[in-house]
């Protein structure tokens, strides 16, 4: 007698946000892209925080910065640049990149 085998189907990971916010030319141009999934336990498991800007660079499809955790580890993006970093918390990562988009933002707004 052949015994049924109860799968566990591990559900899929969630996108609960994809919001592109564009920035108007007096504030400097660009996209703030922010793409979040999670898990069923409501832990983020996949992001992609990204600020572009075409008119700061022209590289990365005009990612200035971006952090993400594509191809299996957590990286920055900057000027075409990719380095792997430590990861602590998703939280944490929304801070550092908040703190280095309001930088790079005034750059962009001083070059209109």
């Amino acid at each position: 007698m052949k015994k049924n085998k109860k799968s566990k189907s591990k559900k899929a990971d969630q996108l609960i946000e994809d919001a592109s916010f564009m920035l108007h030319r007096s504030k400097g141009n660009g996209v703030l892209r922010r793409q979040i999934w999670a898990n069923e336990n409501d832990e983020v498991t996949r992001y992609n925080l990204a600020y572009i800007n075409h008119r700061l660079f022209g590289g990365d499809n005009g990612r200035v910065l971006g952090y993400d955790n594509a191809h299996g580890y957590h990286h920055r993006h900057y000027f075409g640049e990719v380095e792997a970093i430590n990861f602590e918390s998703f939280e944490q990562l929304e801070t550092l990149f908040q703190q280095e988009f309001e930088v790079l933002h005034e750059k962009a707004k001083s070059t209109k």
